[in-house]
């Protein structure tokens, strides 16, 4: 499958982020991409964000912004995944996820970021809820998809859980913050993940003063396929599963590893 990860600079207008998103899909489809993955937030990205401003721009699965995407993904035959700001239930704080939808425009998973970042001085669970982690994994052209996002990637553990529901292909939309020595931590952690996971690692960020862009396509040997700097746009690479079978047949780490992942029993919203 020929996926593309593209990236952007994200306001605070999801009907202006769908129209920038609009405009990266059919590019990315007009060069055969199967699947286009875009930032963590892309349906609407603020740099100091409160409860109140996330509850108030939050929106369902099924409100406009995620049906706008399903619109593009049918209009252009590819499938799409994309961040958004969930709406809770009433008195319940948004959540941070990722939508999947088909290259038909239905909906093929939903998942709620598991680790918020508090961490550099931020405190995202301070408006957004906290849920029980799940392996959320999207067969989809031959490929089995685990979603992870962002803060995740700072945590092996989660690569590992979806590996063990069975994905082979690991995408991590990001809002990935700008600072010192971060764009080397990306950088260097997506490559690590791929070469201890034996899988892809397909990467998107918000681009903009406060991220960092530099979205890729990391190969299940750490080779990087594809990439991009800070500018706005999108690159292609082939990812075939076949690859995958031969990285893990040379270097079979995931079979000889001694240690399972699993949440425990205690972990709760």
């Amino acid at each position: 499958m020929r996926i593309a990860v593209a990236q952007l600079e994200a306001t605070r207008d999801p009907q202006d982020n769908l129209a920038a998103v609009a405009s990266l899909v059919a590019g990315a489809a007009g060069e055969g991409a199967g699947l286009v993955v875009l930032p963590e937030y892309v349906m609407s990205y603020d740099p100091h964000p409160t409860a109140e401003a996330l509850t108030a721009v939050a929106e369902p699965l099924d409100g406009p912004f995620v049906t706008g995407l399903a619109r593009l993904a049918e209009r252009h035959g590819t499938a799409v995944v994309a961040g958004l700001v969930e709406t809770g239930d009433p008195g319940e704080l948004p959540a941070n996820t990722l939508v999947c939808l088909g290259p038909d425009g239905r909906l093929l998973g939903a998942y709620r970021k598991a680790h918020l970042y508090d961490a550099f001085g931020d405190r995202e669970s301070k408006r957004l809820r906290r849920v029980v982690p799940e392996a959320v994994v999207v067969p989809l052209g031959g490929l089995h998809l685990g979603l992870m996002t962002c803060y995740d990637l700072r945590f092996p553990e989660m690569a590992r859980f979806l590996l063990d529901a069975g994905a082979d292909v690991l995408l991590v939309p990001a809002a990935w913050v700008a600072g010192p020595g971060k764009a080397d931590h990306w950088d260097t952690l997506l490559r690590a993940r791929a070469i201890e996971s034996t899988a892809y690692v397909i990467a998107a960020g918000l681009t903009g003063p406060a991220c960092t862009g530099r979205s890729m396509v990391v190969g299940p040997a750490g080779e990087i396929l594809a990439r991009l700097g800070a500018e706005t746009g999108y690159v292609v690479a082939d990812v075939d599963p076949g690859e995958v079978a031969r990285v893990r047949e040379r270097n079979p780490s995931l079979a000889n590893r001694r240690f399972d992942v699993r949440v425990r029993p205690d972990v709760h919203e």
